[in-house]
């Protein structure tokens, strides 16, 4: 799986959505994405390369912008800009301005497939693939598909069936399918009281786990539904959702059924958690900070923020500046566009 995920990783998709926004990245008032290629120009010829100025410019135009700046990059010189960048940047700062540069799918998708396509006896990254599909709306998850199928002209679904199996297999199919339903303005209480009753008849309830039934709720009702539906469990079992899930599944399907729970109940906090973890890990998982920063800054980085200092008692601007350095610091903290 190591080719689907490093392409999914860095996704941000900017796709047409219902749900509030938070971003970091807004954008920017009197664009002059003429001037703004001139500084770019200018910057990559600078005698060393004078990075501060692109992580200026790049991190606060959204993509659009930048597609529009990397137009008239090319008309100005006569060359294509990400491969101009490429040349002028290496390391962690190459990967956070070209997944900032490429169209919203593409740089999850490259890792998507690294991790879940042909696989070529490389292993796969379960945990990032999880991450990829367990944490996206269905919109994101519609667009994540359509790219997948432009850029490898094979289908994702295939792909995760032919690298995955059992249970592990069948919920994250059922996630790809995108049957969740759409938010209603009716509350349907029978159907609350129904699906949070067969929750818990297909798991605490039973020796061993009815999984299927699981998989259909978890990923055909709405999330508005769903959070009622896990309120309405406890008054049945003796645990909460994520308890339940402890207690009944293991390995990557626990992993996936947890995800799934987090992200219903506060997506926002799964990912402050994931940069946590991340961060302060041995060797910080860049790719996973890296990933998560590029996907949610036009998306709901703003909220992750807010999460992680109430539920860390830190920023998260303190802890990118305490455990990255150099370039790669300043670009997250651009990205993360402020102190809290």
């Amino acid at each position: 799986m190591a080719l689907v995920s490093d392409y999914l990783c860095q996704l941000s998709l900017n796709v047409a959505t219902t749900e509030p926004t938070y971003p970091t990245v807004v954008p920017a008032p009197d664009f002059d994405p003429n001037k703004d290629a001139a500084r770019i120009d200018t910057a990559i010829k600078t005698k060393g390369v004078d990075e501060q100025t692109i992580i200026d410019v790049l991190t606060k135009r959204t993509y659009s912008q930048r597609k529009d700046i990397a137009f008239e990059y090319e008309r100005r010189t006569k060359k294509e800009m990400i491969p101009a960048l490429k040349s002028a940047l290496s390391g962690s700062l190459e990967t956070v301005i070209l997944g900032l540069m490429k169209s919203p799918a593409q740089p999850q998708l490259q890792q998507l497939k690294e991790h879940c396509c042909l696989f070529q006896g490389l292993g796969t990254d379960e945990e990032t693939l999880i991450e990829m599909l367990c944490s996206r709306s269905n919109a994101e998850l519609v667009e994540i598909r359509r790219v997948y199928k432009e850029m490898f002209k094979k289908d994702l679904e295939k792909d995760v069936a032919d690298d995955t199996s059992g249970n592990f297999a069948k919920l994250l199919l059922a996630l790809v399918k995108t049957k969740r339903a759409d938010p209603s303005s009716v509350v349907d209480y029978e159907k609350i009281d129904a699906d949070a009753r067969a929750l818990y008849d297909a798991g605490v309830k039973i020796k061993g786990t009815d999984v299927a039934t699981w998989i259909s709720i978890l990923s055909e009702r709405s999330v508005p539904h769903l959070l009622k539906v896990f309120d309405r469990y406890k008054s049945y079992s003796p645990y909460d959702m994520q308890e339940s899930v402890r207690k009944e599944v293991k390995g990557d399907l626990e992993k996936s059924f947890l995800t799934l729970v987090q992200c219903i109940e506060n997506k926002q906090l799964y990912f402050a958690n994931r940069l946590n973890e991340a961060m302060k890990s041995k060797g910080a998982k860049e790719k996973v900070v890296t990933r998560i920063m590029v996907s949610r800054c036009e998306v709901d980085l703003m909220k992750i923020r807010s999460e992680f200092k109430a539920h860390f008692g830190q920023s998260l601007h303190k802890t990118i500046s305490e455990h990255t350095k150099g370039d790669y610091q300043r670009v997250l903290l651009s990205l993360c566009g402020g102190d809290d």
